[in-house]
């Protein structure tokens, strides 16, 4: 059952920092986790939840579900094969997690261009048994090929790991590296290992930009078909990037919000798509998973931040965890907020918006630019069932009530839901 508030109660927030976890709480059984995904991608469930009432479909009703003449905004990065399992002389093995290239580099995709060497922060499992100074070495036989790579520690902050990768054939990148060296990082709630098939299924079939160490899985579900099929209703796709980090498996530990910090995450986000955004209105867009909708969320804050100040550089324009809930209540509209960010990008010239956004959406923030979220059912305790929570109130445990007792399936692999908010304009 679910616990916290009951559904008609509402939680008290005058600053979303106190909000406790324990009240986003809810008994998952380990049956209703999928482990492995349906046998088609589009046959998935889809709960849909409207003006408060919940029906059940399927994706391949979804040309049917949204409204024609509108835009749905997919996350496109592409999953990269992010762990690396060496092996010491001892016989004892070190997990590598590659999370986001080392200080030098200035975005994601950047370092995974790098050929020969590159600096990496990463998580060590298996951390104790990696002696200061030790290098590492991993062999791997590809396409006739021989992949000679070493890993050492430079650094350590805090429970991540700076290091230093080199390999031979020194003209491959490091993106073909992890290609041929590395394993898919399947969630660890899954509990197994990775196998062929996940390179394909734990991948969209859209997925275009490399850099996510975890899949925007909402979008597992869609198909060229589907894609066709929404367009021919005239629900016209559009695509960013948020590359995302494993700050996504990150459990909420502390007994409020306060004590939990975002991990930070690369965005990349082209200028047609800010002009389409300026275009539409917020319940003509539809955001295709909680990585494309804190994008969105991203943008107007970014706008609001330019409009205060135009001649702001580049560098400063990441969205920290809480900062935009100290402007809860801007006067700055959705549309002002995309003109500046459009003027403040034309006098530079700029085509894409290159930026980080640590941003956290919770009961008490107010969503602004998109009125529907497609997403999957998300895990107990976390930050992006906050966000479900956000969007559409103490509904939330109504619906996740209703697919616990109806037999929908949870989590990356699992079936999904259509959420839809009021529509004010």
């Amino acid at each position: 059952m679910i616990t916290g508030p009951e559904p008609n109660q509402t939680i008290e927030m005058a600053d979303p920092q106190q909000l406790r976890i324990a009240d986003f709480d809810y008994t998952l059984p380990d049956d209703r986790i999928a482990r492995f995904p349906a046998g088609e991608r589009e046959a998935s469930r889809l709960l849909r939840y409207h003006n408060g009432s919940i029906t059940e479909h399927r994706y391949t009703d979804l040309p049917d579900l949204l409204p024609h003449h509108s835009l749905i905004v997919f996350n496109d990065s592409k999953v990269v094969e992010a762990r690396l399992l060496f092996q010491k002389s001892s016989g004892g093995k070190i997990e590598i997690f590659c999370l986001e290239p080392g200080p030098s580099i200035r975005e994601v995709s950047e370092g995974l261009r790098q050929s020969g060497t590159v600096d990496y922060y990463c998580l060590i499992g298996g951390a104790s048994k990696w002696k200061h100074g030790e290098t590492l070495a991993l062999d791997v036989s590809t396409n006739s090929l021989q992949l000679a790579l070493q890993a050492r520690i430079i650094a350590r902050e805090n429970n991540r790991f700076l290091i230093r990768f080199e390999w031979q054939p020194a003209e491959w990148n490091f993106a073909e590296v992890l290609h041929a060296a590395g394993n898919m990082p399947l969630p660890p709630y899954l509990k197994r290992d990775a196998v062929e098939a996940d390179r394909e299924r734990y991948q969209t079939v859209y997925a275009a930009r490399e850099g996510s160490v975890a899949a925007p899985t909402a979008g597992l579900h869609f198909t060229p078909a589907l894609l066709t099929q929404l367009e021919h209703q005239e629900i016209m796709p559009a695509f960013l990037t948020l590359h995302v980090g494993a700050g996504t498996f990150k459990p909420v530990q502390s007994e409020s919000m306060e004590g939990h910090e975002m991990h930070r995450e690369w965005i990349d986000v082209p200028i047609d798509l800010l002009k389409t955004l300026r275009r539409s209105s917020k319940g003509t867009v539809t955001a295709v998973g909680t990585t494309s909708l804190r994008t969105l969320e991203s943008l107007y804050w970014t706008g609001v931040k330019v409009k205060d100040d135009p001649s702001m550089p580049p560098e400063k324009l990441s969205i920290s965890q809480w900062e935009p809930y100290l402007r809860q209540g801007s006067p700055v509209s959705r549309e002002a907020a995309l003109d500046a960010l459009l003027e403040w990008m034309g006098k530079r010239g700029e085509t894409r918006l290159l930026t980080t956004t640590q941003l956290l959406i919770a009961p008490g923030y107010t969503i602004r630019m998109a009125g529907r979220l497609i997403t999957n059912f998300h895990q107990p305790r976390s930050t992006l069932l906050l966000l479900v929570a956000a969007f559409i109130g103490d509904d939330w445990k109504k619906v996740y009530q209703y697919a616990l007792d109806h037999g929908f399936r949870f989590l990356s692999y699992g079936d999904g839901c259509l959420l839809e908010q009021p529509m004010r304009e």
